[in-house]
């Protein structure tokens, strides 16, 4: 074999990758079952076969050398491909795994009423359903699809679209019985969600009324502010699509024909650039042929 051609052990290759992900060989160990003097000789063993440094020994730890930086991505490019090449070629006997993190209201508003049509479609897919609470949840890079909520453009994802935000005041039948006349709802508590969620003032600039004052009532989801507003909590900007069946079932009531609509939505998000398993491109295409208007 020609001396170009050579590559360096995988279980250097592995062990190297560890270490510059925790930047501690004790960790790396720990992780991998291997002794820090094992580990510590696999790294003096690639280093040799490089010809070249890898950590600098620090106090605390260790860091990449520049040479290290510039070449860990491709190691970690490898062991992904190789990772998805094992489970394609020998995972299919027991199925096939898709990873999904959404926002907990669009897990239970959008997808859990969709979920027996998935099993039934895809019996040998096993989804793995996360959700979050917060876009700092979304932080860490991972290899699964992503629901996120916003404009479209997120870093380092491909995104396609699933809705369109629309947001219309609604309450329960039973509250807005005890109003004289259901043009004064605005003087009913106002329930909202915190964060970039809080519409209330642009809807009422929207409607061209002036804002009664500050939500009486502030949420941390928009799925338990809506359960809120079904219990005769106060009143709640619904987000539809999101809230079309609770509004269809009659269980909140519109309040106005006037929505406030925009560019933000849903859209499901998997890594720039990486090419979907064959299986993962058809949950991608069932989601979107899921989240298509029906006529």
């Amino acid at each position: 074999m020609a001396e170009s051609s050579r590559l360096p052990p995988l279980a250097w290759l592995r062990t190297f990758e560890a270490c510059a992900r925790h930047l501690n060989f004790t960790a790396a160990g720990e992780e991998l079952g291997l002794t820090q003097a094992a580990v510590s000789q696999h790294i003096r063993n690639l280093e040799a076969e490089l010809g070249a440094a890898l950590f600098t020994r620090q106090r605390r730890g260790v860091e990449l050398t520049p040479e290290a930086g510039a070449y860990l991505p491709h190691i970690q490019g490898v062991f992904r491909a190789l990772a998805r090449s094992t489970t394609e070629l020998f995972g299919r006997r027991g199925g096939q795994t898709v990873d999904l993190r959404c926002p907990i209201s669009f897990a239970l508003l959008w997808l859990a009423p969709r979920v027996p049509a998935f099993a039934a479609a895809f019996p040998q897919i096993r989804l793995a359903l996360s959700t979050v609470h917060v876009p700092a949840d979304y932080a860490d890079d991972r290899e699964g699809f992503d629901i996120r909520f916003g404009m479209g453009a997120f870093e380092g994802r491909d995104s396609h679209r699933l809705t369109w935000e629309r947001l219309v005041p609604a309450a329960a039948p039973a509250l807005l019985g005890g109003l004289p006349d259901l043009r004064h709802w605005t003087r009913l508590p106002l329930l909202s969600v915190a964060g970039g969620r809080e519409m209330w003032p642009d809807w009422f600039a929207r409607a061209g009324i002036g804002a009664p004052g500050r939500p009486a009532l502030v949420f941390d989801s928009f799925v338990v502010a809506l359960e809120a507003a079904k219990a005769g909590a106060g009143v709640v900007l619904a987000s539809r699509p999101l809230a079309d069946a609770t509004l269809a079932e009659g269980l909140l009531r519109s309040l106005s024909d006037i929505e406030l609509a925009g560019e933000r939505g849903h859209f499901v998000t998997s890594p720039a650039g990486r090419a979907l398993a064959p299986h993962e491109q058809a949950v991608l295409d069932w989601i979107l042929h899921e989240a298509r208007p029906r006529a």
